[in-house]
């Protein structure tokens, strides 16, 4: 491996590499950036572009790409609350609220400091521990996925709510949400009403922009004529300099090294992704932490969780796809794409027929990762001053940008349409206090867990036995019962302790 590492590295610092990834992380912040638009839409179209381009220049700028949308995802989260790609969703717990407190610029920072971090960390998994963890995943059958999926929709919608029952719901109807479209096993129609848009099922950024870019631009429309200009903040950036000292980057140590982790293990298994392993950090994190209730009222760690862990999927999602070829999430499935139009196959003579170029791209989603702290650091305080926009202009350019991304997906009015009615929904659901993460995560896991647990019966003739089977599956059904368990018990916990409390007070 050192000998074609040794290899690689002369031609990942030629120019034409260097500035393919310079360019690909910079047009990757701004792919993230733009709501609507996704890492995966990115790449696909660059793809075409990259035919004439040497194999290890069309590779750089890819992971570019890949490593700079992921960051740029979190700008519009912290600003305005909408998440510029999936993996984001997390980031707007905290984001937002410390944005709205002030600390836009710090959140920011956190955040791209996380995400390089997470990328550099994810590299290093992919160059030097991609074997050994291939074949962990390799024990993932059918049934094990389809309690992964089942273990991450009960994590979000008991942890995410303060009302378990009201996160369950949102996870049911992002369930039904799920259903419709072309069914998977057997190729009939669901839930389509004869339209042939929904034939194609219900897509995941038609539901991530309605839910969280329309409700909030009604709010500030509803407030509007309310707020003087007196009342819009004008010391968004103060914390950098008078909060400096009441903040140190070495408390968010043990987070990065915890979300960093999570993200690495998540991005093997296929099919899970940087928005799982991002809610489930931000929820270890959460459940950790001294102070839990400060998580989702602008608590830094909660960025840098989300951030850390949706970075480190990034490489190790594509441990499966050079090794075994089976991609660990959407944009590694594209990236494998990019391989073949290359003349590049994945598996194992990957690393043996194209080793330079395979280990070229390796190092290049590493530095484009250390690139990214240099870009993103940079373009802070130019991001930031969005928030001193006044309402009534912000909630209109909040609605044009939503629906203008939206549209360029298909060029369908039909998805703009859609987008609005569920943003809709979306604003009941917040007045309602609904969580709305449960319902995105159920439209995202639903149709792996119903198309894994169909596969898996299928497999064991219909004995339900099967699911049961195996050590994996055991520990997460374990999990699963302790995390439908734990909230009511800790309720009851709570009741009894201030019982005594009161008890003791009366008597003294």
């Amino acid at each position: 491996m050192i000998e074609y590492l040794l290899q690689a590295l002369p031609l990942v610092f030629s120019v034409e590499v260097v500035l393919a990834m310079a360019v690909g992380t910079a047009a990757g912040v701004a792919i993230g950036t733009l709501p609507g638009l996704s890492t995966t839409m990115g790449i696909a179209v660059l793809i075409p572009l990259t035919f004439t381009m040497p194999p290890l220049v069309a590779l750089g700028l890819m992971a570019g790409i890949y490593n700079g949308a992921m960051y740029g995802g979190a700008i519009p989260a912290i600003l305005l609350r909408i998440p510029g790609t999936p993996a984001g969703i997390a980031t707007v717990f905290d984001g937002y609220p410390m944005a709205q407190q002030g600390h836009g610029i710090r959140a920011m920072r956190i955040a791209l400091a996380s995400s390089a971090i997470g990328g550099v960390v994810s590299a290093l998994a992919l160059i030097l521990l991609a074997p050994p963890l291939a074949a962990v995943a390799l024990r993932f059958g059918p049934a094990e996925v389809f309690w992964l999926a089942v273990f991450g929709l009960t994590a979000i919608a008991v942890l995410l709510s303060d009302n378990p029952v009201k996160g369950l719901l949102s996870a049911c109807f992002g369930l039904i949400l799920g259903t419709i479209g072309i069914d998977q096993m057997t190729g009939n129609e669901r839930f389509t009403f004869d339209l042939l848009h929904l034939t194609g099922g219900l897509s995941i950024l038609v539901l991530l922009t309605g839910l969280y870019a329309i409700p909030p631009a009604f709010d500030l429309a509803a407030k509007a004529t309310l707020v003087k200009p007196d009342d819009v903040p004008r010391d968004l950036g103060r914390d950098v300099e008078q909060e400096q000292a009441a903040f140190t980057w070495r408390s968010l140590l043990p987070t990065w090294l915890r979300a960093s982790t999570i993200g690495v293990l998540i991005g093997i298994v296929p099919g899970a992704g940087g928005n799982i392993a991002s809610l489930i950090a931000w929820n270890e994190t959460r459940r950790t932490a001294r102070e839990p209730d400060r998580f989702g009222k602008g608590a830094p760690e909660g960025v840098a969780a989300s951030e850390c862990a949706n970075n480190a999927d990034n490489a190790s999602a594509l441990i499966p796809a050079l090794t075994l070829g089976i991609p660990g999430n959407a944009v590694a499935a594209v990236i494998l794409g990019g391989l073949l139009v290359h003349g590049m196959q994945p598996g194992p003579a990957l690393f043996r027929e194209t080793a330079p170029v395979t280990y070229g791209f390796m190092l290049a989603m590493l530095i484009t990762a250390m690139m990214l702290f240099c870009i993103g650091w940079l373009g802070a305080r130019i991001f930031i001053h969005v928030l001193r926009m006044p309402p009534l202009l912000l909630a209109p350019m909040i609605v044009a940008m939503a629906a203008i991304g939206i549209y360029a997906i298909n060029n369908s009015l039909f998805d703009v349409w859609l987008m609005l009615g569920i943003g809709a929904i979306g604003y009941v659901m917040e007045k309602l206090r609904i969580p709305l993460a449960p319902a995105v995560l159920a439209v995202i896991l639903g149709p792996m867990a119903e198309a894994e647990l169909r596969r898996s019966l299928l497999i064991s003739r219909g004995d339900f036995s099967f699911l049961f089977s195996s050590t994996i599956s055991l520990i997460l059904i374990g999990l699963i019962v302790f995390l439908l368990l734990a909230q009511p018990i800790k309720r009851q916990l709570e009741r009894r302790s201030g019982r005594s409390a009161k008890a003791r007070n009366q008597a003294s």
